[in-house]
């Protein structure tokens, strides 16, 4: 089955995002949550609300959110308004650290935490998130109900 999967990340983290969502495309998977920096810097300056409604229109027609989790993601007032309107339309929910994934530079960091708690959490490196992203994602609407 296809899913439509939200990616919940800090902007910062865009790069090593656009690893895991490009391997989800390449399997089948359609995505949202992303926004390019110029139209984000745009939805920004329209203030808060215009982020929540941005996110609460990416996030319709979604079962799946996918927290990917950096250095900086823990402090993200964005990525918990992103986790708690998952958890209100029900939405499948899982989490995996993205630190080790390089980024435009060659660089990897620590991650800040491990979010969302509670839920399944998976390494990208370690557990093979390339080859396993897809079976996590259903595992996670299947505990959803999805």
């Amino acid at each position: 089955m296809t899913r439509k999967v939200f990616f919940s990340f800090k902007y910062e983290d865009v790069s090593r995002a656009m690893v895991v969502r490009n391997s989800a495309i390449t399997k089948g998977e359609d995505t949202a949550g992303f926004i390019d920096k110029a139209d984000f810097e745009k939805v920004k300056k329209a203030g808060d609300q215009a982020i929540k409604n941005w996110i609460d229109n990416q996030l319709k027609g979604t079962s799946v959110t996918v927290v990917l989790v950096g250095e900086q993601t823990c402090k993200s007032r964005w990525v918990k308004y992103e986790i708690e309107q998952s958890i209100a339309r029900g939405n499948g929910l899982l989490g995996i650290d993205i630190s080790k994934i390089k980024d435009l530079n060659g660089n990897t960091s620590e991650r800040c935490g491990q979010l969302p708690a509670g839920y399944d959490f998976y390494l990208w490196v370690k557990d093979d998130g390339y080859n396993n992203l897809g079976t996590w994602v259903e595992k996670a609407a299947k505990a959803a109900g999805k």
